[in-house]
């Protein structure tokens, strides 16, 4: 990960709420987020975690959600739902099996910041939270943090680049998107251009508020 993007999220600052009806992907998972420096809530449902949810008090800080997506009892798609009805702005990273991943590109089209398919590497999964947080946190600041260049993209631009920020494929961006792949190229070459960057670091760098 760049230096830059380490500094910008510190993981004591961030609370991870982990849902995951597995026990042992759920001990295994807070502990590998834990040690990266994460504070970390573990429920086994979403009811448990809406719950307990509710009873917090929510001071400063930031919060990010990391839940299966096929899951007993409430599905991960069904906790976003609740989330949005309840007006819950936590940026939400879904993992899933591979099975589940048209359910993953539904629920990135319904505002969900990333999802990632296991077996997925440690590094992939901190790197995915610190995106997510680092996005929430230029999106409620209304973009103030990032780059004036960003006011150049158009909507669409914008979300291709929102997804590339993510580490999706153009496939995959297609699918969330509902356009061709052809147009995501063509998006996805706009975008670069009026950026003015010319790799993925430094689109992020751009994009996380550090151009």
């Amino acid at each position: 990960m760049s230096e830059g993007r380490s500094q910008d999220v510190r993981t004591g600052e961030v609370r991870i709420y982990l849902v995951d009806d597995n026990d042992g992907f759920r001990d295994s998972t807070a502990w590998l987020l834990e040690t990266a420096g994460f504070q970390v809530q573990a429920y086994a449902s979403a009811p448990a975690f809406l719950d307990a949810y509710a009873q917090e008090r929510h001071g400063g800080g930031a919060q990010c959600l990391v839940s299966d997506i096929r899951m007993p009892l409430m599905s991960g798609l069904q906790l976003q739902e609740e989330l949005r009805r309840r007006g819950i702005g936590l940026p939400l990273v879904f993992v899933t099996a591979h099975g589940d991943v048209p359910l993953a590109v539904e629920a990135m089209r319904k505002g969900a910041a990333n999802f990632l398919e296991k077996p997925f590497s440690d590094e992939g999964l901190i790197e995915a939270i610190r995106a997510a947080v680092a996005n929430a946190r230029n999106h409620a600041g209304g973009g103030e943090a990032g780059d004036d260049r960003l006011a150049k993209l158009s909507p669409r631009e914008r979300q291709v680049m929102d997804l590339v920020v993510a580490s999706k494929p153009n496939k995959i961006i297609a699918d969330v998107l509902g356009i061709s792949v052809k147009t995501v190229e063509l998006h996805r070459s706009n975008m670069m251009n009026k950026l003015g960057v010319r790799s993925l670091p430094e689109l992020m760098k751009v994009a996380l508020g550090h151009g």
